[in-house]
């Protein structure tokens, strides 16, 4: 298994996205709710302008376009690079966006559930080049910003294993692979966990996280949460 790390450009073809507004407008609805509102779950009409906006008003291509502003690329993570017996891993999309700024600190985003990198889209420039939002030189970030696998345009794991701290491990696996001694992490919802998983795993090179949501388990000896 290769460890290239290979450009990549989105370019969904046109007959995906003209199948999938077919498969939009020959939903078949069911019967309308009882009732007037969201007491016996999302309504029919809510569900039907939804479904139109995605099938006629959505534009696919000026989402592509804003994701490809950013460069991006495509790496095998979560293998055995000798290659043992067993030894899997799975193609791993990710935007890599260097700071203008030399002396920028490396930061990994990691997205949620059902997340994608969209949800950096708004943060990566002024990360990357604060100085172009009226901030300052000391506080940009060369970002990294991968697909979960099977999420986006990651591939998909072939078997079982693929947790938090297994994405966690190849995350790892990344920033080593683009040279960072140094880096940060960051991430919310599932993202979270698989930054906590990041500072547990590789402390030397991963000197501090910041997460969105705080995840722990529930005491069994409480009985009042309040």
């Amino acid at each position: 298994m290769s460890d290239d790390v290979r450009s990549f450009s989105i370019d969904v073809p046109d007959g995906v996205i003209d199948d999938l507004r077919s498969r939009l407008r020959a939903t078949r609805w069911p019967e309308k709710e009882t009732v007037s509102d969201w007491s016996q779950g999302t309504p029919l009409s809510y569900v039907r302008e939804f479904c139109a906006y995605w099938a006629d008003t959505y534009d696919w291509r000026t989402r592509e376009a804003s994701l490809n502003r950013f460069d991006q690329f495509v790496t095998r993570l979560g293998h055995d690079p000798d290659g043992a017996p067993g030894a899997d891993g799975v193609d791993v999309h990710f935007v890599h966006q260097r700071s203008p700024h030399d002396d920028a600190m490396p930061l990994i985003l990691s997205h949620g559930w059902p997340g994608s990198i969209v949800e950096f889209h708004k943060v990566i420039e002024p990360l990357t080049n604060p100085t172009a939002f009226g901030g300052d030189a000391s506080d940009a970030f060369h970002v990294v910003a991968p697909s979960l696998p099977g999420y986006g345009f990651s591939g998909k794991p072939t078997g079982t294993g693929w947790g938090v701290e297994k994405i966690g491990e190849a995350f790892t696996q990344l920033m080593a692979r683009l040279g960072y001694d140094r880096y940060v992490a960051q991430g919310g919802d599932w993202g979270a966990a698989i930054t906590h998983s990041i500072g547990a795993l590789d402390p030397e090179h991963c000197s501090a996280i910041h997460m969105t949501l705080a995840m722990g388990a529930r005491p069994k000896d409480l009985d009042d949460p309040s």
